[in-house]
């Protein structure tokens, strides 16, 4: 298990085939972007976004050993096998995808998700360097979401590596020289307008377009949005951080407001725990709601 172990922390070729790719599309898009004068790129958000990524891949190497033995220890409970090498993998991507899915479906919808989620989101702007504005705490979050796919049968290495080549093609579609993508590709993949959907404040973008490669999950289980012309993307969050360019803030603002939200008095126990797993904007008092509850309050 240990030879196992050392031999993915050394397998970086994913890393070694996308860091030049990275590096050219984002010196091409800030090179376009002053030459249009657009301003999609300043010098605080990029540096931020650059920490952010540093602090994430830190953390994400300190724990992937941890996280790896605890996957091979889950695997020898396996109740598959997938003998097809074809059928493995591309089963594997779908497995994968539909993963990411449901983990960032949950960092939507439960408060102390979001508070490991929030730093990606926290960006007044939207360029490529975004895609590696990351959640710094994540890797104590989505192996979990990997657990099933371990027990039928799908080797944990193998779901890392493809879990990484999707993460390739999550930073790629942030974005917003690309406009709109080929019909028949914005049914099936997600493109960089529907991200562009995710990350907007505005009330009606407000937790859709949640998928990673697929847009097939959030057509099927109703978190869909398509970009509208009516509606232009507003970046950011719906209450942006004091303190956003502050190295650890950006990262801990919403712990914080958590722990004061959970810590009022005269407040009954159950609504400690509700503030935990309900999504963000719910509050016990009303003084707060969650963006179903205002689209509700919209439409009535």
């Amino acid at each position: 298990m240990l030879e196992t172990i050392q031999a993915y922390l050394k397998d970086n070729w994913v890393l070694a085939i996308s860091t030049p790719i990275y590096i050219i599309l984002i010196t091409f898009e800030v090179i376009l972007s002053n030459y249009q004068k657009r301003n999609y790129y300043s010098i605080n958000e990029t540096l931020i976004n650059i920490w952010l990524n540093i602090a994430n891949a830190s953390l994400g190497l300190a724990v992937k050993g941890m996280t790896l033995v605890f996957m091979l220890w889950i695997g020898q409970f396996n109740i598959l096998h997938v003998s097809n090498p074809y059928l493995y993998w591309i089963l594997l991507f779908f497995m994968v995808d539909l993963s990411f899915y449901f983990e960032h479906r949950c960092e939507h919808f439960s408060r102390v998700l979001w508070a490991v989620h929030v730093t990606h989101h926290s960006s007044q702007e939207y360029n490529l360097t975004t895609g590696f504005r990351s959640s710094v705490f994540r890797p104590f979050v989505n192996f979990w979401f990997f657990i099933p796919w371990v027990l039928l049968g799908f080797n944990p290495l193998d779901i890392l590596l493809m879990d990484a080549i999707c993460q390739i093609y999550g930073i790629m579609v942030h974005t917003q020289y690309v406009r709109k993508m080929p019909k028949w590709f914005e049914i099936f993949f997600v493109s960089p307008s529907h991200h562009r959907v995710h990350h907007a404040t505005n009330l009606v973008y407000l937790d859709k377009n949640m998928g990673m490669m697929l847009i097939v999950w959030d057509r099927f289980f109703g978190t869909f949005q398509d970009e509208l012309e009516s509606e232009k993307a507003v970046f950011g969050l719906t209450k942006n951080p004091a303190h956003p360019y502050h190295p650890i803030q950006i990262i801990t603002h919403e712990w914080k407001a958590l722990l004061k939200d959970i810590t009022q008095s005269n407040i009954a126990f159950i609504d400690r725990i509700k503030y935990i797993v309900n999504p963000p904007g719910w509050s016990h008092d009303k003084s707060s709601k969650t963006a179903k509850e205002l689209r509700r309050e919209l439409t009535n």
